[in-house]
């Protein structure tokens, strides 16, 4: 009998020992998923103007901290929000389908955006006349190319309905780093899903992990020693609360100034 416990014994711990390489394999790239995608939220009302020209150079840059965002891979679907949309940056990368409504200048259908700048308020200027990002106004500051779709650019300003949209996007999240061997700045970009982040963590090779601060708009930093070491990065999104790890996602040789993409990202 001792013989016949000891071989089920056995066998049980080689069963739990595959079990636990399995898991352990599956959340080196994915983890804690959350039970509930992000989903379209219903349509409100706002308003909308345009800053910049055609080439939409005037929005490079911006509050969020995206930098090019041609190269960034946001291109000229983008808009600054005004103060109570902006939420201290947390809404960066956030999706909107807009639409224009109730204007003459109007064209049919709406167009998606993502959120890269802030509107700044203007309190020289009455909100309904020139202060258009005052609080508590929700408005859009889009880039002229992304205003053009849905009205005519010699409107200035249009009353239009908006709405939170998952944000679609190709590949992993983006981290672009910066700072030095002893306080890290990572610049959050390509995020899908909710597209925000609202807490970060990271861990290196030699090290647990990590709480981040947010530094202002997509940037979140750590004063820690890291260089020579890999990467790994915990997020968890301010809209859904879901919380993916990517693992391993800078290389031990990490430069500032590099970006380097993971092999994750939100539904």
């Amino acid at each position: 009998m001792a013989s016949f416990n000891s071989r089920w014994s056995l066998i049980f711990l080689i069963i739990g020992s595959m079990a636990f390489f399995h898991q352990a394999m599956a959340a080196a790239y994915y983890s804690t998923p959350s039970p509930t995608k992000f989903k379209a939220m219903p349509w409100k009302q706002a308003y909308a103007t345009f800053y910049g020209d055609e080439s939409a150079s005037e929005t490079m840059g911006g509050a969020c901290g995206y930098g090019n965002l041609f190269n960034s891979g946001y291109g000229t679907a983008t808009a600054a929000l005004s103060t109570v949309l902006f939420s201290n940056g947390y809404s960066c990368g956030q999706c909107f389908q807009i639409m224009c409504v109730k204007s003459k200048f109007c064209y049919k259908g709406f167009t998606t955006i993502t959120a890269t700048n802030l509107c700044p308020p203007n309190w020289a200027q009455d909100s309904n006349h020139g202060g258009w990002c005052n609080p508590p106004r929700q408005h859009f500051d889009m880039s002229k190319p992304a205003f053009m779709k849905i009205a005519q650019w010699k409107a200035g300003i249009v009353p239009v309905a908006y709405r939170r949209v998952p944000c679609v996007k190709k590949g992993g999240i983006n981290f672009a780093l910066q700072g030095n061997g002893y306080w890290l700045l990572v610049y959050v970009m390509n995020v899908a899903g909710g597209g925000d982040i609202a807490s970060m963590w990271v861990k290196g090779s030699k090290t647990g992990w990590i709480s981040m601060s947010h530094n202002w708009g997509a940037s979140y930093q750590a004063f820690a020693t890291l260089s020579g070491q890999t990467l790994s990065f915990k997020l968890t999104s301010y809209t859904s609360h879901e919380t993916i790890i990517a693992y391993n996602v800078a290389p031990s040789n990490w430069r500032v100034g590099m970006n380097y993409q993971a092999k994750v990202n939100f539904h």
